[in-house]
């Protein structure tokens, strides 16, 4: 294997990334000042990579994978991952994660209503203005006193507006950090005809503004909001700006094309089907070592289709666990099993 591969997609936590160079000046970001490292691998990561994790020590990307997202790190630009729906585009960014031990995965999952805002920051406005009536409306009856001293919203650097802030995963990705959070933007293709558009300037400067806590720059340069982790980061100056890039992976399933500016500023990797060889290995990091040999014949139907039909990876975990649970073995069952495992490797663009 090539030395010069951070990434190295054997399924081994190591600390490569502490071996990154430099990156590109046109690259360079100055973010500060540095925030937490974030929490570890969450549920959400352990579903993906299998049981134990066992899907990121049998995922074996091929060479021109490893090469791509290797270029993404070391050009700190977005991968933008095509390929049919199954095909591990997703579970990509959970193995870079964990490989190179980058903590919790950030996901915006993309709907046909995601706007810019949404991935960066939502500001509420509307309940801030009602706690202001509320603490307004009690303040005639309180009593005098040592209480009145008590520290409150008002008292916080922009009057408490940081309260009603929390910072998306776009944003939160976006937070100076001294290792590249791992962000994955899901089914990109799914928004609107605006999204990737709008996405250029942040991909391209690194940074944001907010300006709600840009008209308080003045009287209160930092404030604390609340991170998509859950955690209280501050914001100076009402902008966010990274200091290492994030390691951000933009899926798409092919069902639109995207502009050429989008393009530019992203490196593209397209995910082949799964052979019979990696889709051995998937249901090997979710039902145990035996369970592809145990379950061949359920892999090779799924792989069995006539030209142009989709199915996905799903489809057949599902039939391998329905198969494990019910517990078919005899063979007077054996009818059952097969007709309910035709239903769910039905191909998804047959809907009779």
């Amino acid at each position: 294997m090539s030395d010069w591969l951070i990434y190295r997609g054997a399924g081994a936590p190591h600390d490569g990334i502490e071996q990154l160079p430099p990156p590109p000046p046109w690259r360079d970001f100055d973010g500060g000042p540095l925030v937490a490292p974030p929490a570890a691998l969450d549920h959400a990561s352990e579903r993906r990579l299998g049981v134990q994790r066992r899907e990121a020590s049998y995922h074996r990307p091929g060479e021109t994978e490893r090469e791509l997202v290797n270029a993404a790190l070391y050009l700190r630009r977005p991968l933008l991952v095509t390929g049919a729906p199954g095909s591990g585009k997703s579970t990509l960014a959970h193995s870079v994660a964990y490989e190179l031990g980058l903590g919790r995965v950030l996901n915006w999952s993309i709907v046909s209503r995601s706007s810019l805002r949404d991935g960066l920051y939502e500001y509420d406005a509307i309940g801030r203005l009602q706690d202001l009536q509320i603490a307004r409306a009690a303040q005639p009856q309180a009593t005098p006193g040592p209480a009145q001293g008590r520290p409150g919203p008002q008292d916080e650097p922009g009057g408490g507006i940081g309260r009603y802030i929390r910072l998306g995963p776009l944003g939160t990705a976006l937070l100076p950090a001294a290792k590249p959070r791992v962000l994955l933007v899901d089914e990109l293709d799914k928004s609107d005809i605006d999204l990737p558009n709008d996405l250029l300037n942040v991909l391209e400067e690194g940074e944001f503004r907010i300006p709600e806590l840009e008209r308080l720059a003045g009287s209160a340069p930092e404030v604390p909001v609340l991170g998509d982790d859950g955690v209280r980061v501050t914001v100076r100056d009402g902008r966010v700006r990274c200091r290492a890039f994030p390691f951000i992976v933009l899926t798409s399933n092919g069902e639109r094309d995207f502009p050429a500016p989008l393009l530019r500023r992203c490196i593209h990797l397209n995910i082949p089907t799964p052979d019979k060889e990696r889709l051995a290995d998937m249901v090997r990091a979710h039902f145990g070592e035996s369970a592809a040999a145990d379950y061949e014949s359920v892999i090779d139907r799924f792989l069995d289709r006539e030209p142009g039909d989709v199915r996905a990876v799903d489809q057949l975990l599902n039939a391998i666990h329905l198969t494990r649970q019910a517990g078919w073995a005899d063979e007077d069952e054996e009818e059952t099993r097969r007709r309910l495992t035709a239903e769910l490797l039905r191909p998804l663009d047959r809907t009779r």
